[in-house]
């Protein structure tokens, strides 16, 4: 195998490029190109410098992860029968994904690399963009741009945007944070006599006829706050700042106890917004059921005892862990071998307990502590075969209860009517029904109905004693009524 020396053109023409690199392309006897698409390759064959390029490997493939690797096996064919050298737009280690290849090769022994150098093209961005990258910058690939990536405090460069499609791509993803009218700077040919910086909207930024090879998108840092409130950065600082010392003094008050009703309250309202199906006030209420998350991550931090990152940390993990057939190589077939799976792991990460119903309780929650209890007596065996048998159980304790309420004391009552509850639980579950979710359902029923009744009532006679329990039903049906033909 013979040498591969890949050396970087700049970002511009033969001009920018130092003594000894224009020598070693002068000197070279094998020369190949990436690309035709740079400046500084017209100019070596108007010298006389004979060369070729990959560019006929671009034209043939959609994908450019496709384009790199048969660029990268090319190469290695031809070191296979003579020394090679390669160029690449400005610095070959600087968003140069093919010479990243290629240095996967060289680990593994299939090339000898000799990187040359050359200039990279951010220099001269940021002479023209007259930005310091101490203040801290971001060079992100335009092909293969991640939302989550971008850190809008930060100047961010965008290479390899090659033409309209790719700018496209690169709008729609920093639209999903940035404001459509942020502006942004399209720099092409940064350094040479062609420099070109054009400021435009994000949302006009694949209008501009001027996008090539030598193109690099800017999009300058979000300073206000409110420029930034699509980023989760900016929320936990706002969380931050309310709880500070010169902060809101209700926020500053707050402990996980004095939360907890919060987080109760705002689930209970992400719930109804749910049931509605009304996507605004779904975002709105998982905004809410959010504060509350990082309003105890961030008592935690000030605390000392723990931060987002812990919390984080241990979601991930946990995700990671119980999701072998995703993150690892076993495979399922249904979701219900998911959960079964989940359980097993779930039962191996936790100490062995004295009672399989230690740590199923639920304090904020009557119904999901019965819900849960019945759960892991079943997955032992302990439970009816089929819903029959707890319906006759319904049927059983219902009678008992009955009789309880004509005979019995107050405590007989409500141990009787404990286990009529329990009874109905555990019906929900072999329905798969959520007793937590029927009784808020049911509540929300009976609000919007009651309401109708005092609609009624305030309409006519103005007062609920002025009617008999007969009329006052009478109204309840209308409102059954209107709530079924909704």
């Amino acid at each position: 195998m013979h040498q591969l020396t890949v050396i970087g053109l700049g970002a511009g023409d033969l001009a920018q490029l130092s003594i000894g690199t224009y020598r070693k392309l002068k000197e070279a006897e094998h020369l190949v190109a990436r690309t035709d698409q740079h400046p500084a390759i017209a100019e070596l064959r108007a010298e006389g410098v004979a060369l070729t390029s990959f560019d006929e490997i671009y034209e043939n493939n959609d994908s450019f992860q496709v384009v790199y690797e048969k660029i990268v096996d090319e190469l290695l064919k031809m070191c296979g029968e003579r020394p090679v050298t390669y160029v690449v737009p400005g610095h070959p280690l600087v968003a140069e994904r093919t010479v990243q290849l290629l240095i996967e090769k060289e680990r593994e022994g299939d090339v000898k690399l000799d990187i040359a150098g050359g200039n990279s093209f951010l220099d001269p961005i940021f002479a023209a963009l007259r930005i310091d990258p101490i203040e801290g910058f971001q060079l992100l690939d335009g092909t293969d741009i991640q939302r989550d990536a971008v850190q809008m405090t930060q100047h961010v460069l965008i290479a390899q945007v090659y033409d309209a499609f790719v700018a496209s791509e690169v709008k729609l993803s920093l639209m999903e944070k940035y404001a459509y009218d942020h502006l942004v700077t399209i720099v092409t040919a940064a350094g040479s006599k062609d420099e070109k910086l054009t400021t435009v909207p994000l949302f006009e930024l694949d209008r501009v006829t001027e996008i090539d090879n030598l193109t690099t998108i800017y999009v300058p840092p979000a300073v206000s706050r409110e420029e930034r409130l699509k980023d989760w950065s900016t929320f936990r600082e706002i969380i931050a700042a309310l709880r500070a010392p010169d902060g809101c003094p209700w926020d500053r008050e707050q402990t996980h106890e004095t939360l907890k009703r919060h987080l109760i309250e705002e689930a209970h309202e992400l719930l109804e917004a749910i049931n509605q199906q009304d996507d605004e006030a779904i975002v709105e209420e998982l905004g809410d059921v959010l504060l509350q998350v990082f309003l105890h991550a961030q008592i935690g931090e000030d605390e000392g005892y723990f931060a987002m990152e812990d919390v984080l940390q241990a979601v991930a993990s946990k995700m990671i862990r119980r999701h072998p057939h995703v993150f690892g190589n076993d495979n399922v077939e249904s979701s219900e071998e998911v959960l079964q799976n989940w359980q097993e792991i779930k039962n191996s990460e936790k100490p062995q307990t004295a009672s399989l119903l230690d740590g199923q309780d639920r304090h904020t929650s009557s119904l999901l502590t019965s819900f849960n209890y019945q759960k892991a007596a079943a997955r032992v065996g302990f439970d009816w075969p089929a819903i029959d048998g707890a319906i006759e159980k319904f049927k059983e304790e219902w009678q008992e209860f009955q009789h309880e309420v004509q005979q019995g004391t107050k405590e007989r009552q409500m141990d009787e009517l404990g286990d009529v509850l329990f009874t109905i639980v555990n019906i929900s579950r072999f329905l798969k029904l959520s007793p937590e979710e029927a009784m808020v359902h049911a509540n929300q029923k009976f609000k919007s109905r009651f309401a109708f009744v005092e609609a009624c009532v305030k309409e006519d006679r103005g007062h609920f004693s002025d009617y008999t329990l007969d009329e006052l039903e009478a109204f309840w049906q209308q409102a059954k009524e209107r709530g079924e033909h909704a």
